[in-house]
């Protein structure tokens, strides 16, 4: 597991829910923008923000441990949602993986649309292993 560090930054306003920055040594592992199909490529919780959220995280973790890696090893995740009235769904489900106390850093960003419209929630993240 990395030995990551995690700063926020004086002069830069408290983040909610994730760190400004976070560094550390060893082996890059970028995961692709995960969605909520399940195993089979079946969409999990149609018009579901929150069920939507939480199969996101469980494709996550499994990507992360394919790479030898954990949340732990998690400095970056990167939201793309169609509605950012989904954000407190997304954060319930984020929090279930991520370490609280030092979360990783993140960015959020409202988009039009993503690949099908039935899919309200697109997640990517990069580990340091």
């Amino acid at each position: 597991m990395s030995e990551l560090t995690h700063l926020n930054p004086e002069g830069v306003a408290p983040g909610n829910g994730y760190s400004h920055v976070v560094s550390g040594p060893g082996r890059w592992v970028a995961i692709s923008g995960q969605v909520a199909f399940d195993a089979e490529g079946k969409l999990v919780g149609e018009g579901d923000a929150g069920a939507q959220a939480q199969q996101v995280f469980a494709n996550l973790e499994r990507c992360l441990k394919a790479a030898g890696a954990t949340f732990a090893d998690v400095v970056k995740l990167n939201f793309f949602v169609t509605d950012v009235a989904y954000l407190p769904a997304i954060r319930v489900a984020r929090d279930a993986y991520v370490d609280t106390a030092k979360p990783p850093a993140s960015t959020a960003v409202q988009v039009v649309a993503l690949f099908r419209p039935d899919v309200l929630i697109e997640v990517e993240a990069y580990a340091v292993v």
